[in-house]
C-alpha cells in the first residue's frame, strides 16, 4: 500500500490526487492520512536504527548468546522502557539471534535382549 500512496504523491502533480486515487481504488482520505503520518514514519525508523544498534551491542557483548528475553531484560536493567515483541521483531529483521542448545531426549530405551518383531 505504501506503494500505492507513493505512486500517487509522485504523480499529484502532473494529475492532481483525485485522478490517482479513483483510478488506484483508494480513498483521498486514506492518502491525506499517509501523507501526514510521513514525519511519525520517519521518527520510528530512527529510534528502531538506535534501538537496533544498542540490541547489537548488548547481543556482541553476550558473546553473541542473548536471545530476546535477556535482551530485553539488559535494555530494562539499562533504563530503556521497551516492549519485548518489537525487541522481537528488530532481532528479526536484522538476523541476531542468541544461541541455544538442543539437548535430544531419548523418551524409550530399547531393550537390547528383545526378539525383533515378526513381519
Amino acid at each position: 500500500m505504501n506503494d500505492t500512496y507513493a505512486f500517487i504523491e509522485a504523480e499529484k502533480a502532473v494529475h492532481g490526487v483525485a485522478f490517482p486515487c479513483r483510478l488506484l481504488e483508494v480513498a483521498r482520505s486514506s492518502f491525506y492520512a499517509w501523507l501526514s503520518a510521513r514525519k511519525t514514519r520517519a521518527a520510528r525508523r530512527a529510534s528502531d536504527e538506535a534501538l537496533t544498534h544498542e540490541i547489537t551491542v548488548i547481543h556482541l557483548a553476550s558473546r553473541g548468546t542473548y536471545g530476546v528475553p535477556r535482551v530485553h531484560a539488559e535494555l530494562r536493567r539499562l533504563g530503556r522502557c521497551v516492549n519485548r515483541k518489537r525487541v522481537a521483531r528488530l532481532m528479526r529483521e536484522h538476523g541476531i539471534q542468541g544461541a541455544h542448545r538442543r539437548r535430544r531426549r531419548l523418551l524409550t530405551r530399547p531393550d537390547k535382549r528383545a526378539r525383533p518383531a515378526r513381519t
